[in-house]
């Protein structure tokens, strides 16, 4: 299904910076009729707002409290299009001390956040009469890199929910976009040592373009086109592939 930004009330978690303000950015840039800004410092959209005026609205979320999400759910009531672009990284390997509380603080963030905004979302978006669930995830969702390797671990988890969520979905008229960028040029990205790194607008720009041509795969960056090439016929044959018949 092709979904055109124009005309969209989309809502983006961590909209604050990197990757979620560009996308914010770019919703913009195409059309979209508002965007709420899900972030955890409402102070932290000041920019935004100025620049965009009625056209954004902030609103306060805890990504790792339930209940919070769903008083969210409750002021956005009128999307279409939803963003879970929030996400955490932790430097740690599987033999490292931190080894626990580092995963568990990704799980909590990027696997059960995933899980708290889509119970808390897809009613709404088919309430609304369908739309778009988009999930950032990572190449690191396909292959587990030294030095984040329990970060690795959750976007894989990540991934796979969001594979359950494209089939549990499109019945409901909602299309689930899974975007895996290689190194972006974010806070994250520093964090993670990254020398080389692409600009936030090629995942923004690339997700624009993917909601419109109905993918489900989104490689946006120069890295993860790499990953694309050789994961292309896997993906093919066994993730989009209807394996029931």
């Amino acid at each position: 299904m092709s979904i055109s930004i124009e005309n969209k009330i989309a809502l983006v978690t961590g909209a604050n910076r990197g990757i979620g303000k560009a996308i914010v950015e770019s919703f913009l840039k195409h059309g979209a009729k508002k965007v709420y800004l899900a972030v955890r410092n409402p102070e932290s959209t000041t920019e935004l707002a100025q620049q965009y005026g009625d056209r954004v609205v902030t609103l306060q979320v805890d990504i790792a409290d339930a209940e919070s999400i769903k008083a969210l759910a409750k002021h956005a009531k009128d999307v279409d299009v939803v963003v879970n672009n929030a996400g955490v990284l932790e430097i740690a390997d599987t033999l490292s001390s931190n080894v626990e509380a580092a995963f568990t603080q990704e799980l909590n963030i990027n696997v059960f956040g995933l899980i708290r905004i889509a119970q808390a979302f897809v009613p709404i978006l088919e309430a609304n009469g369908g739309g778009a669930f988009v999930q950032l995830n990572s190449v690191a969702s396909i292959k587990n890199f030294t030095g984040f390797s329990t970060y690795s671990a959750s976007k894989a988890a990540a991934y796979s929910l969001t594979q359950n969520l494209r089939d549990e979905l499109a019945p409901k008229g909602i299309d689930v976009l899974s975007v895996h960028p290689g190194p972006i040029a974010t806070d994250m990205g520093d964090k993670a040592g990254f020398e080389v790194a692409d600009p936030t607008s090629s995942v923004s720009e690339g997700i624009v373009t993917s909601l419109k041509a109905g993918d489900f795969h989104l490689f946006p960056d120069s890295v993860a086109k790499q990953f694309e090439g050789a994961y292309q016929g896997y993906a093919d044959a066994i993730i989009n592939a209807d394996l029931s018949e």
